[in-house]
């Protein structure tokens, strides 16, 4: 898929990268790499913490503004972002057909995940993490820098697989396999900082998206994530969170453990608290 970078990539894992993989990269032409650092307590920090300081060329994409589209009354609190603005933003970073994007955060791939997953949903399928994220990179004493960088656009044509989401009227016909990635004690419906209901989809398995990566952020090994899933029902699962995001955390372990195909439920709780 994207061996072509590197002569020794085809022995890294096609999800994810490390930091001395990625710093060796950072000048070729086909990389591309998107700061996805946001805080849902406080949406401008993502923005303000990239103008302080990120990896050299990366560019910046807001959860809010960029990897959603606005909040209407039905559809969760990060509906999925319109195909074409979305590919209007891709292309002015510089990403087209060839493009390896390499994505990061600080908050345990949260968010890096989650433009994981649309680009792919979109069809493109060279995109990785970076394993540990941002706080991994400045852990092990890589470069950093407040320049912004200009890119060169590219073409890019989104090609939508429609058949990897799965909405609301689905979900109540077909009663299909469910994994809920919130904490245990929002899935129990012990608490709610967020949504107006707490509480869960009935038959839905709770698998908290923190379990994927350890403490510090960095990814478990692929043998403990096909442990992870090792006790899921067989079948196709839908993954949901609060509203779409961290479950593409999950995702992510369900693609390395190879577990796919495996659904988004875009608007998940708030979404589905939104009917009662």
């Amino acid at each position: 898929m994207i061996a072509p970078l590197a002569p020794d990539f085809a022995a890294q894992t096609h999800w994810s990268v490390a930091p001395d993989w990625l710093t060796a990269q950072l000048d070729h032409p086909q990389v591309v790499v998107i700061d996805c650092r946001f805080s849902l307590a406080n949406p401008q920090a993502g923005a303000a913490q990239y103008a302080i300081s990120h990896i050299p060329g990366a560019q910046y994409l807001d959860l809010n503004q960029d990897l959603s589209s606005p909040v209407q009354p039905h559809g969760g609190r990060h509906p999925l972002p319109d195909p074409e603005m979305f590919a209007a933003k891709l292309s002015a970073l510089g990403i087209g057909d060839t493009t390896l994007v390499v994505a990061y955060d600080d908050q345990r791939l949260a968010f890096a995940s989650r433009l994981w997953w649309l680009l792919r949903y979109y069809g493109h399928d060279q995109v990785v993490v970076l394993d540990g994220g941002y706080n991994r990179w400045q852990t092990e004493g890589y470069l950093v820098t407040a320049a912004v960088s200009q890119p060169q656009p590219q073409p890019f044509v989104p090609q939508i697989r429609a058949d990897w989401t799965r909405e609301i009227a689905a979900i109540k016909a077909e009663t299909p396999l469910l994994i809920d990635s919130r904490e245990a004690e929002r899935y129990r419906g012990e608490q709610e900082p967020i949504d107006p209901v707490a509480g869960h989809i009935s038959g839905a398995l709770n698998y908290p998206w923190q379990g994927v990566t350890d403490a510090a952020g960095r990814l478990l090994s692929p043998d403990l994530q096909r442990q992870r899933w090792s006790e899921l029902p067989a079948g196709e699962p839908t993954v949901y969170c609060g509203s779409g995001v961290t479950a593409c955390v999950n995702l992510l372990s369900l693609a390395i453990a190879g577990r796919e195909p495996a659904r988004l439920y875009p608007g998940s709780w708030s979404d589905w608290c939104s009917y009662l």
